[in-house]
């Protein structure tokens, strides 16, 4: 089993950004979802198997909390990130985000 965890930075203001809605989900099913904590972490995730996850970014709804002004629709909304486990071990995914860009990577 693997763990997981992720830290969103908000590119706008510079800073971690707390209190962002993240989902996990395996294919159809809900595994886990939290908010970031003050420093733009979540880490409160069940162990993963090996297999096909998604982490969902509730990206516009935060950046409407910080007060930036969003077409409707937004650019974007729910940014997904599709990533697979293969081994036991830590996996770490940062997003770093903006009303109008993103970028992940796995991190340490």
């Amino acid at each position: 089993m693997s763990s997981l965890s992720t830290h969103v930075l908000d590119t706008v203001s510079g800073r971690p950004a707390a209190g962002m809605r993240i989902m996990l989900w395996s294919a159809d099913s809900l595994l886990a979802e939290g908010e970031t904590d003050g420093d733009g972490r979540l880490r409160d995730f069940p162990a993963l198997a090996a297999g096909a996850y998604t982490l969902a970014f509730h990206v516009a709804d935060y950046f409407r909390e910080q007060g930036a002004d969003l077409p409707d629709p937004p650019f974007l909304d729910v940014v997904p990130i599709h990533f697979g486990v293969v081994a036991e071990g830590h996996y770490h995914v940062p997003l770093l985000a903006s009303p109008w860009a993103y970028s992940t990577y796995r991190g340490s």
